[in-house]
């Protein structure tokens, strides 16, 4: 088989260790090995660095292992080409394995070319991936905050949710610290409502007569403080991402120039997929990386499944949140009983509604709220 890389080298990354195996084939074809175990600490990883260039190393190949090869593609990307590897292209076959066993085999499939790198974005968009999919984890955190809060007044026979709108609009947030501080009239705390929740007045009342114990007022308090730190986070959060997308500010407008991309989502993508796309061959084949096109698996002549891949979940999501935008309904909309499934970035069944333009006769699919189909 050609030999495609003649210095290259395999590495086998764990937590604590990393196995590393050169493979050096000279002229006549003969290969030479060399395999060392380095620990993960950064002193040893840059002693790794300086065996792999004293070897003349050109290509690295590394295992992705979780997040464990994140340190190891840091301090080499700089000094070699370094390609990450989706786990289940390398598997080995089957037979005794250990860690110099892996790293052998990786070393081999990099020097005969038989490896596909993954995207690895550069430096600069990497930490803005960083810092809007931590955004995206607190955005998460704060709705799990905000259900516990729901059940905790529910626990306290306090139905707020069933007449107000927003639990923790202005008139909520009054009424839920007032339930804190002690207050148990239901009608003083009716009183705190603001604006058109006013007209409901007999329904709060109704609403907030409930048996809220000590225990109750103490979970309310701790939870609407941690929902108030996590509100507080991620408006500094985003002046920070503001900050990181300044070079990219025409991309940006591009993005959200499309129906239905607005800033965040811009800036979500962008962290995601870089702005140079040669890196993608074609849209096709960016919409199969993002797993938003069907599969395709086929054994004698029978197609087996069309299944979505994993993709990318994090630009999956932002972009089937935002494409109903691309058709606004109508006020003359003609609801139809049709209803399909769209997997959306969670994985979970949404419900959608088939409608009809009654101008065009157009059916289109829209998405709608955030039921659950069982």
């Amino acid at each position: 088989m050609q030999v495609v890389h003649d210095h290259c080298c395999g590495l086998d990354v764990h937590k604590k260790t990393v196995v590393a195996c050169i493979m050096v084939t000279s002229p006549q074809g003969v290969v030479q090995k060399q395999v060392r175990t380095f620990s993960t600490m950064t002193a040893d990883l840059l002693a790794l660095a300086d065996w792999l260039g004293a070897s003349h190393v050109t290509h690295v190949a590394i295992e992705s292992t979780g997040v464990f090869w994140k340190p190891v593609f840091n301090l080499l990307e700089a000094d070699f080409a370094v390609i990450l590897v989706n786990a289940q292209h390398i598997k080995t076959v089957p037979g005794r394995k250990t860690d110099v066993k892996d790293s052998e085999w990786i070393a081999d499939l990099l020097r005969h070319g038989l490896l596909k790198a993954s995207f690895i974005p550069p430096q600069p968009i990497r930490v803005l991936r960083e810092m809007t999919r931590y955004r995206t984890s607190l955005i998460k955190e704060r709705a799990q905050e905000v259900n516990r809060l729901q059940k905790t007044l529910e626990g306290a026979n306090i139905k707020l949710a069933a007449v107000a709108t927003d639990v923790l609009g202005k008139s909520g947030r009054e009424m839920i610290q007032a339930l804190i501080d002690g207050e148990t009239d239901a009608q003083v705390l009716a009183d705190l409502a603001r604006g058109v929740l006013r007209k409901k007045l007999p329904q709060l009342q109704e609403a907030l007569l409930g048996r809220v114990q000590p225990h109750h007022r103490t979970l309310l308090a701790h939870i609407l403080a941690h929902i108030d730190f996590l509100e507080s986070t991620l408006e500094q959060l985003l002046a920070d991402i503001e900050a990181q997308l300044t070079p990219y500010k025409e991309e940006r407008e591009l993005l959200t120039s499309i129906p239905g991309i607005a800033d965040t989502t811009a800036a979500i993508i962008i962290a995601e997929i870089g702005v140079d796309m040669e890196v993608f061959p074609s849209d096709k084949h960016l919409a199969s990386w993002a797993g938003l096109c069907p599969g395709n698996r086929q054994s004698g002549g029978k197609r087996l499944s069309g299944a979505i891949t994993g993709g990318n979940p994090y630009l999956r999501s932002v972009l089937t949140e935002s494409w109903p935008g691309l058709f606004p309904i109508p006020k003359t909309t003609t609801y139809l009983p049709n209803i399909i499934v769209w997997p959306d970035a969670s994985d979970e069944r949404r419900r959608l509604l088939l409608w009809r333009d009654p101008h065009s006769g157009h059916h289109l699919s829209c998405l709608t709220d955030q039921e659950t189909v069982h």
